[in-house]
């Protein structure tokens, strides 16, 4: 197992590409990743769905945080949102195919799907047709167990992985109890088959992640802010997810 995706902790990750909002590179753009490919540091990036179905690079469910607009992303097509600008710089939210073209295989993708927590499949279908010809390194991996159950089913040999936490934070009330219950026992990894996990690090130690890696399982753990939090980490991880210095 291990073998097969030792790209995956070869190097550190950048969270959301390699941003500094003070030189105008803000997270999850084409600046931010061509930033990291410059210091060929790994890329873990997110990708929501658009209104008609396009997978396009981008962390919230709402626009207002991070571009010139507000409500939520999935309530626009690309065409729309290609004329959103991005707060502090020119650029706009890419598509998934723009971020292929432009990281070109140079260092590993280690991509998000946002959490559907609805049955929704579109994401990942779009995703895995985008990536069937993409040679790079790459993996997806989601918090949504049913996003990575459908990733198994639509294209078995894609690694894939489980992001993890306490799944207490108030983002999971709207969820089932079940539902719940099932992230914070890590009960998905029957259907998800996960060849990673991607794990907080205010959660680690944990014995349950432990076990895995115990079994040959990489963790990989987000997000590392400090040279500090990197060696806590790296005490129960195999890579670090980082933003803010220079790993």
């Amino acid at each position: 197992m291990t073998g097969r995706i030792d790209w995956l902790t070869a190097r550190p990750i950048t969270h959301r590409g390699l941003h500094d909002v003070s030189r105008g590179i803000v997270e999850n753009t084409l600046g931010a990743l061509a930033a990291a490919i410059g210091q060929n540091y790994a890329i873990e990036c997110d990708l929501q769905v658009t209104a008609d179905g396009e997978a396009v690079l981008f962390h919230d469910d709402t626009l207002d945080r991070v571009a010139e607009a507000i409500g939520p992303l999935k309530s626009l097509t690309v065409a729309q949102l290609k004329h959103v600008k991005l707060k502090h710089t020119k650029e706009t939210i890419p598509t998934l195919a723009e971020v292929l073209t432009l990281v070109d295989s140079r260092v590993p993708l280690v991509i998000e799907l946002k959490p559907q927590w609805d049955g929704d499949t579109t994401l990942a279908e779009r995703t895995v047709e985008i990536l069937q010809h993409y040679t790079g390194h790459h993996a997806l991996m989601s918090f949504d167990p049913d996003v990575i159950e459908a990733v198994r089913r639509l294209s078995p040999d894609t690694v894939r992985g489980m992001i993890c936490d306490d799944a207490l934070h108030t983002s999971y009330d709207a969820l089932p109890a079940d539902a719940r219950a099932e992230l914070r026992t890590l009960s998905y990894l029957g259907r998800t088959a996960p060849d990673f996990m991607s794990a907080d690090f205010h959660f680690l130690p944990w014995a349950p992640l432990a076990a895995l890696r115990a079994r040959g399982m990489p963790v990989i753990t987000w997000t590392i802010r400090s040279p500090d939090e990197a060696r806590q980490a790296l005490r129960d991880c195999d890579q670090i997810t980082f933003e803010g210095f220079a790993a």
